[in-house]
């Protein structure tokens, strides 16, 4: 689905390519005009050639309309490239108009005739040069500005007719000293302009239908590279246009991350990439599990537990005598006996044996899971959750007056209840040292007050 500034950019590029269309036929039908009735071939040619320009408008405004349209099945990129076949057309036209410039150019070097030169033809080429320098300069800014391939393809086709309209006025003037092969000639130089015109069009169209990269597979690196989490950017790639470029990037990153993980990193790249780079259309990340890397015990007991339906917090690697101990407490859904509930965790423990053979032990701390707010429990409950609030913070002030305990909340959990709160610490304190605060407030809250049965704190140095 378009964005309102994508939709508000091509009604722009619209309005552009319409007042284009106007101008150059005004300007094609004023030349072809004067040239039949002097006979000056090289304006009638410059006449031709406007009007080319008039039909490619009008091609650029039907493809660009095409453009517009959203992805669908059929064209599942979008229609991003019926613009730069456009665009193409328009080069393709240039080439036509050269054959016919060639053609007559070379008929009136051999006949010699000498066309009827006048005032009005002077004044009609000059008001044609000066429209042809306003839509030149006109088109050329609004394709940057708006990033449009097809106005910056059709601004060089323009600009060309800048160059020509100034050959013919010398070729008049030439001519109305005597000098009659100034027409022809003329023409054959407005065939060299229309030709440079014409490869740069379809060199820069050529290159975006032959997937030729927009943007450096370097360039793209530097950036990715930048998102935590990424061990190594396999490849990058880009093909489209500058105004909208589709990325691949490969990466690799640790073998034991889950696919929320992976997901994560997949939206940070995205983002990354589309606030360094401008005109990024779409981004598709492909991971690779990092190979000879050394396992990361973490988040491999999480991919564990994820598998098997479980959830886990306060995963804790310990290196003891013996070996590696593996820390964590293991939420399994409610109304499970104890017995039940062991076998599943029993599961879990072999699977991280297995898959990490130099773990010598796992403690798991077994813990029902918090229920959904449906499944919470409506019976009334000894005391309200402000009393529980007030009680917590009481507690926590007289044994820890120095710490900034706030943002204290109680909710229903299970047949107790859920308690969070934030604490203020030093930013100098280690990590370690402010996990150490949050546990032990947690074994105190829940041991000193009756049916709390979940603490979280958030520590947080002060703002």
């Amino acid at each position: 689905m378009q964005t309102q500034s994508q939709v508000n950019t091509r009604q722009q590029v619209t309005r552009v390519l319409i007042v284009t269309l106007v101008l150059n036929l005004a300007v094609a039908l004023g030349k072809i005009g004067i040239g039949l009735a002097t006979g000056a071939i090289s304006i009638t040619a410059d006449g031709f050639h406007s009007l080319m320009d008039g039909t490619s408008n009008l091609i650029g405004l039907f493809a660009h309309r095409i453009a517009g349209q959203p992805p669908d099945e059929h064209h599942p990129y979008g229609h991003q490239r019926f613009e730069t076949i456009a665009a193409l057309a328009i080069g393709v036209l240039l080439l036509l108009t050269m054959l016919e410039i060639i053609g007559g150019a070379l008929e009136r070097l051999s006949t010699g005739e000498r066309p009827e030169i006048s005032a009005p033809t002077f004044v009609v080429l000059i008001g044609t040069l000066v429209v042809n320098l306003f839509l030149s300069r006109y088109e050329r800014r609004a394709g940057e500005r708006l990033k449009s391939e097809l106005l910056i393809a059709d601004a060089a086709n323009t600009g060309a007719d800048v160059f020509v309209t100034l050959s013919v006025l010398a070729s008049m003037v030439l001519v109305s000293l005597g000098f009659n092969w100034a027409d022809p000639v003329a023409a054959l130089l407005i065939v060299l302009l229309i030709g440079r015109a014409a490869w740069q069009i379809l060199r820069n169209t050529g290159g975006i239908l032959v997937d030729t990269a927009p943007l450096t597979p370097a360039q793209l690196t530097a950036i990715v590279e930048q998102v935590p989490s990424v061990g190594r950017v396999i490849r990058a790639r880009s093909r489209g246009s500058v105004a909208a470029a589709q990325v691949d990037i490969d990466v690799e990153v640790a073998p034991e991350m889950t696919a929320d993980h992976t997901a994560a990193i997949a939206t940070a790249i995205r983002e990354k990439l589309e606030a360094n780079l401008e005109g990024i259309s779409e981004v598709e990340v492909h991971f690779a599990p990092a190979s000879g890397s050394k396992p990361d015990y973490v988040l491999k007991a999480r991919a564990a537990a994820d598998a098997l339906g479980l959830a886990t917090h306060e995963v804790r690697l310990a290196d003891a005598p013996e070996g590696k101990i593996l820390e964590m407490h293991v939420e399994v859904p409610a109304g499970q006996t104890l017995g039940e509930a062991h076998d599943v965790v029993s599961q879990l423990e072999a699977q991280i044996h297995a898959s990490l053979p130099d773990v010598t032990d796992v403690v798991t701390h077994i813990e029902p899971a918090q229920p959904s707010a449906d499944e919470s429990t409506t019976e009334s409950l000894p005391t309200e959750c402000s009393e529980v609030e007030d009680d917590v913070l009481v507690l926590l002030k007289q044994r820890e007056p120095s710490m900034d305990w706030h943002h204290v909340r109680a909710s229903n959990y299970d047949d107790g209840y859920a308690v969070t709160l934030h604490v203020t610490l030093p930013p100098q304190i280690t990590l370690e040292r402010a996990h150490q605060v949050a546990e032990a407030a947690e074994m105190l809250v829940r041991t000193e007050i009756p049916h709390v049965e979940r603490v979280t704190i958030h520590t947080e140095p002060p703002e």
